[in-house]
């Protein structure tokens, strides 16, 4: 799925009617259908609503949703922001319509008093934002900012069309201006905006944003952004496997990690890599916490390596034959979880880099190894350049360590600073963050939009590091979508596993029991009355939202 900026979203919409022949009313039909649609399903127990309207096409599917709405039953409000002969085109074709539908509530408000005068409005069960659009750049100013104010004081929730209006659908952080609508579920179409995948657009991480396709072709969707949403891939495992499977198809991870004090870190990462479908997973861990790792799971295959008195990785290393011992008959790497910076943490990488062709996922102290040795990032940037696969996945600190900047530089320019890395050293990237970004060597990027901040806890890198090795172990020939999907999934499992606990208790491994249910959970879902569907990007339904289904119904 592509990521449009508002520009190319607006050639979308014309080439889609000028090429292809589907009037630029019907897209608005389809648009409205949606959101009707949507909004019956989201807030089912909404009998009283209020639509506020621009002037726009984005008032425009407005009109047509408060039409549509009453229709079924609803009592609606529409307040069009405005007067009715400003309206052009398609938006002057929605309010001729609504002007003749059996809707009791219409009115036109020209100033701040006439919005008082219908305070009533305030207390409906939700209240539907078409004020502005995807083509809106701020600030927000007269009636949408005086509907805003006005709007804010109202206890109901807001179903925002296309964006909460305030927004740019061109921003590219979660800072967003200071006078936006509220809102509590987003409904956008034919393809996610930059806002949609970089913007924290709901009062919650957990409300629905979702895009509604309306009929436009794939060919009409061009973007040289170089960006897509990363849930998209999770396609990969939507697929049953079949029933000659057997464990050796779906590859054999090794995880090397681990020291005195922090056998978790290895352990986490093998379990996620055997609960994300690796066929096979040994650790391979300091010799003195080989029985801690190995009771995590009886599943868990462990191989012993030489400690140092300090209880990491000798300093003495391990020979090219004991090397190549350990990675026979193995399909992925992943190094690095708990493992030190001392200096056999040096002499493995450097035979990670150089006496193996194998993909390699990097993380933890490997990175903050690579980062202080000029000398093992040319060898990692040498294989990376010549073709080998080799994931990175840094938080911001380790980030600023490889990049030689300040955390502050790098998450003020997140995406440019992760394009040029892999740019420049071939690598994929996965920077983590509560937008985590995947870059690819060629300058893709997929955004993620799954993930809580429940997740900001220690073990959360390495159930991620054993996710993407586990998907690169089942698909080598597809790396950027295995590595997008282990992202999403991640997250996803543990969006699910927050439903069941709370933001501050919940730990790394309590995701790895909801890996089944984010396996089986669809992105793209069809709903009844929505012959097209939905796409959801973003969050679970909210238990606290008015009459919401729960999570387990949307898998």
């Amino acid at each position: 799925m592509k990521v449009l900026s508002a520009e190319e979203m607006q050639a979308c919409d014309r080439v889609t009617t000028e090429r292809y022949g589907l009037p630029s009313i019907e897209l608005m039909r389809a648009a409205s259908a949606a959101v009707d649609v949507f909004a019956r399903e989201v807030f089912p127990r909404a009998r009283r609503v209020t639509v506020l309207c621009g002037r726009g096409n984005n008032g425009g599917d407005g009109m047509m949703v408060a039409r549509l709405l009453a229709k079924a039953g609803l009592e609606v409000t529409t307040l069009l922001l405005g007067s009715q002969y400003e309206l052009k085109g398609d938006a002057a074709t929605a309010w001729r319509e609504l002007s003749v539908s059996p809707n009791r509530y219409l009115y036109e408000v020209n100033s701040a008093a006439e919005l008082r005068a219908h305070n009533a409005a305030l207390e409906a069960d939700l209240i539907i934002d078409a004020v502005l659009g995807t083509g809106f750049k701020p600030p927000m100013k007269g009636m949408a900012l005086a509907a805003m104010e006005w709007a804010s004081a109202s206890a109901a929730p807001f179903l925002s069309v296309d964006v909460p209006s305030g927004w740019s659908a061109d921003a590219t952080s979660s800072e967003v201006e200071e006078k936006t609508f509220p809102s509590d579920a987003v409904i956008t179409f034919t393809a996610p905006k930059l806002a949609h995948v970089f913007g924290e657009m709901t009062r919650r991480w957990d409300q629905p944003v979702v895009v509604a396709p309306i009929g436009s072709p794939e060919e009409a969707i061009v973007s040289e952004q170089g960006l897509t949403w990363a849930g998209g891939s999770h396609v990969l495992v939507e697929q049953p496997r079949g029933a000659d499977s057997n464990k050796g198809k779906f590859g054999h991870v090794l995880v090397i990690g681990g020291s005195v004090g922090k056998s978790g870190a290895p352990a986490m990462a093998a379990m996620a890599a055997m609960r994300a479908g690796a066929g096979l997973v040994t650790a391979a861990v300091p010799a003195p916490i080989v029985a801690q790792v190995s009771s995590f799971a009886p599943e868990l295959m462990t191989q012993p390596m030489l400690a140092s008195p300090a209880g990491e990785l000798a300093s003495k290393g391990i020979t090219a034959q004991q090397f190549q011992k350990l990675i026979d008959r193995k399909t992925v790497i992943a190094v690095g979880p708990g493992l030190g910076e001392g200096p056999g943490t040096e002499i493995l990488l450097e035979a990670v880099l150089s006496d193996t062709e194998l993909p390699v996922v990097i993380d933890a102290d490997g990175l903050n190894t690579l980062a202080a040795n000029s000398f093992l990032m040319e060898k990692m940037t040498a294989a990376a350049k010549a073709g080998r696969t080799v994931v990175l996945t840094p938080h911001p600190g380790e980030m600023a360590r490889l990049a030689k900047k300040s955390v502050a530089e790098i998450q003020a320019d997140r995406l440019q600073i992760a394009r040029s890395f892999v740019r420049e050293t071939g690598v994929t990237l996965v920077l983590k963050g509560s937008r985590t970004l995947i870059a690819h060597p060629d300058g893709r990027v997929a955004v993620n939009t799954s993930g809580n901040p429940g997740m900001a806890k220690g073990g959360s890198g390495d159930v991620l590091t054993g996710v993407i090795a586990a998907m690169l172990a089942q698909f080598k020939d597809d790396v950027a979508r295995a590595v997008e999907a282990a992202v999403y999934l991640h997250g996803f499992a543990a969006d699910l596993a927050v439903r069941d606990s709370d933001e501050h208790t919940l730990l790394a491994t309590d995701s790895l029991k909801y890996y089944a249910r984010a396996f089986r959970f669809r992105p793209f879902r069809f709903s009844k009355g929505a012959p097209r569907g939905y796409v959801w990007l973003q969050g679970l339904p909210a238990t606290n939202m008015s009459g919401v289904r729960s999570a387990e119904a949307a898998l």
